[in-house]
């Protein structure tokens, strides 16, 4: 029956482990469920695809949610009715600062609020940051895979192109990498008293670089070394969520 469904991206409104990975590309969702026990997939509508599943004995949701992040935060806020308590979101970024090469990893602490969306929800001043025991859970997760990672500030930024702006707002600030969806996740989570964080790959040497095609060739995200990070970074993600559910169930419960 549709009242069994939430209005915008149909998931079931009751059902779904309370544990999440969220990417944005449905693709992905998919290669991250592949990793799971017996994954099946609960939905597919637009681009919110729902599939449930579990890592080394915790039941596991994975979703996508498109890209930018006035469609994805739709999607954080139907998880999160349909009883989602932890969120990690897992997607790809541009590097912000030296020393970050592609395919590496980088662990959110907090996000710059330029995302679109949470603008129009909250004053400028409400603060979008990660659970601090998602860091910890991401940072041994990512330690114990062997992968290359580092953990900083992320700008998330509506346009993904910089137009005639350009991309020298936070020069000097020291963030790490630039993306489009996590601040959103980031406030809904403490709008709800939820657990959430964030582990990105990096796909692009820095960010201005990514539409500078004379240097570099333009902006390829499909090359072998940013596959073999998003590898990485699927099972650091999913071994995240199992370090927070055994070591601070308290606060994911």
């Amino acid at each position: 029956m549709t009242q069994d469904l939430l209005p915008i991206t149909r998931i079931p409104r009751t059902g779904l482990p309370p544990s999440a990975v969220v990417v944005g590309d449905p693709a992905r969702a998919a290669a991250v469920a592949a990793l799971l026990d017996g994954a099946e997939e609960v939905s597919y509508h637009r681009e919110y695809r729902v599939f449930s599943g579990s890592w080394k004995g915790l039941p596991v949701t994975v979703a996508s949610h498109g890209v930018g992040a006035p469609g994805a935060i739709l999607l954080f806020q139907e998880l999160a009715d349909a009883g989602v308590t932890a969120f990690l979101r897992f997607g790809t970024a541009g590097a912000m600062r030296p020393g970050i090469g592609d395919g590496d990893l980088v662990i959110a602490e907090a996000a710059v609020r330029d995302d679109g969306v949470t603008q129009q929800l909250l004053p400028p001043e409400y603060p979008a940051v990660s659970s601090p025991e998602a860091v910890f859970a991401l940072q041994r997760a990512a330690r114990a895979a062997g992968a290359p990672h580092h953990r900083g500030l992320v700008w998330t930024r509506a346009a993904f192109q910089p137009g005639l702006i350009a991309l020298t707002s936070y020069d000097g600030a020291g963030l790490a990498a630039i993306e489009m969806e996590l601040s959103a996740l980031l406030v809904t989570a403490s709008l709800r008293g939820l657990v959430a964080g964030g582990v990105l790959v990096i796909d692009g040497a820095n960010a201005d670089e990514l539409v500078d095609e004379e240097s570099t060739g333009g902006y390829d995200p499909h090359r072998e070394v940013v596959a073999a990070g998003v590898e990485r970074g699927a099972v650091v993600s999913l071994e995240a969520l199992r370090i927070l559910a055994e070591e601070y169930a308290e606060d994911v419960s």
